[in-house]
């Protein structure tokens, strides 16, 4: 392989980390599994989180935070979100995940978890709320859920 063909294959690595979360082996063979497409790529990525995260779903969810949100001061959340370790906890990407379902909650008011991650997801109308909890999971590696979660407005 040339030297700017490894440049080349580095920085769709690269891209591909970024947009996905994924690790450099699995990036490297997605890539050369879609022949350097990195739309292909992508969704191969994707499909596997996808499988991973079935895996995941019966496994014990005994850590957790709770993630509060007040708009405006009229709307208050309280959101209880779980996943199976204090590590997985306390990353970025599950406290993202716990800021973005209580600023969804307080935006839509879901009667419960249920219609809580059926809704569309506020900044993506393409995806679902259950799709970005998904994301999360393929990402940390762990099961994470909505346990429960409470909305109060003035």
């Amino acid at each position: 392989m040339q030297k700017d063909q490894k440049k080349q294959q580095l920085r769709g690595v690269q891209r591909l980390r970024e947009a996905t979360g994924a690790g450099v082996m699995e990036c490297k063979r997605a890539l050369e599994e879609a022949r350097g497409d990195l739309e292909g790529a992508t969704r191969i990525i994707h499909e596997r989180g996808l499988a991973r995260v079935e895996k995941r779903a019966g496994r014990e969810t005994g850590a957790g935070l709770v993630e509060s949100y007040v708009h405006n001061e009229r709307i208050g959340v309280l959101v209880d979100v779980r996943a199976e370790t204090d590590f997985v906890v306390r990353s970025e990407p599950f406290r993202v995940l716990a800021h973005e379902l209580a600023m969804q909650i307080a935006a839509t008011n879901p009667r419960d978890v249920g219609e809580l991650m059926k809704q569309p997801y506020i900044r993506d109308e393409k995806k679902t709320v259950e799709d970005i909890v998904k994301d999360v999971i393929a990402r940390v590696g762990e099961n994470v859920r909505v346990e429960t979660f409470a909305r109060l407005e003035v």
